[in-house]
């Protein structure tokens, strides 16, 4: 477990350094960034590619030692964040749908470093959270907006993010598929009947919230929404666990 968590974290830290060097003058436009180590100087860029270089070597290598499998996710799981979402970011809304995947893949490496192969716990775990983070980045990205216009990203499905209610209706859309799945997921005998009816529910809840921001387009809204997936995600995973055990 140990070996797992420092893996995945010195990954995860590369990954976040090599964001910060590629997007430090944007950084410098947004006040929640601004102060961060190598936007402001502090960090020069290659001392931050060094830290950035060491991480990745070391955290792949560590995933790695439990099997090839594990280390290939782990390095795609760097790239695909660093330099493939990374620059989209700044020229399509689809980015938020390849930020998705290095999003969703840590589920998929721990289940890889048990197993050894792609198992349907795996899949659907994967499923679950590529899923969970439309509505959860979409409603950071609502309150965040003018910060991230600042710097020339359009995280939202809309432009007109502040007018256009297509936020709302499409988080609700991702989390009636978070209700199909938990669905498949009883047909499959992922879960029983218990936790499906538990997902159901907290994926329902969470579908009423992203409907408020629907229906009124408000800050409120998109804030009830964010904390709404703050509480979905750790009960969801929570709920799968003990149904295993």
């Amino acid at each position: 477990m140990l070996l797992l968590a420092a893996g995945g974290f010195l990954v995860t830290g590369a990954a976040n350094a090599l964001n910060q060097v590629l997007e430090r003058d944007y950084d410098r436009l947004m006040p929640r960034t601004a102060n961060r180590p190598v936007a402001t100087g502090r960090m020069s860029v290659s001392t931050a590619v060094l830290w950035a270089g060491m991480m990745a070597l070391f955290g792949v290598t560590m995933l790695t030692i439990f099997n090839p499998l594990t280390g290939f996710l782990g390095m795609l799981s760097l790239i695909s964040y660093a330099f493939i979402y990374t620059p989209l970011k700044r020229s399509t809304p689809l980015a938020v749908v390849v930020g998705a995947v290095p999003g969703a893949l840590p589920l998929v490496i721990g289940c890889t470093a048990w197993d050894g192969v792609l198992t349907t716990t795996s899949l659907m775990l994967f499923t679950l959270q590529f899923l969970w983070q439309f509505p959860h980045f979409w409603a950071v990205a609502w309150l965040a907006d003018e910060d991230y216009k600042r710097a020339g990203f359009y995280m939202l499905p809309s432009r007109n993010s502040e007018k256009n209610v297509t936020t709302g209706l499409l988080s609700f859309v991702f989390c009636v598929l978070l209700i199909a799945s938990a669905v498949i997921g009883y047909g499959i005998g992922f879960t029983g009947a218990v936790a499906t009816l538990a997902l159901v529910l907290l994926n329902g809840y969470f579908a009423y919230r992203c409907w408020g921001l629907f229906r009124t387009c408000s800050r409120d809204a998109a804030r009830r929404q964010m904390f709404a997936s703050f509480l979905h995600l750790p009960l969801s995973l929570i709920v799968v666990l003990l149904d295993k055990i």
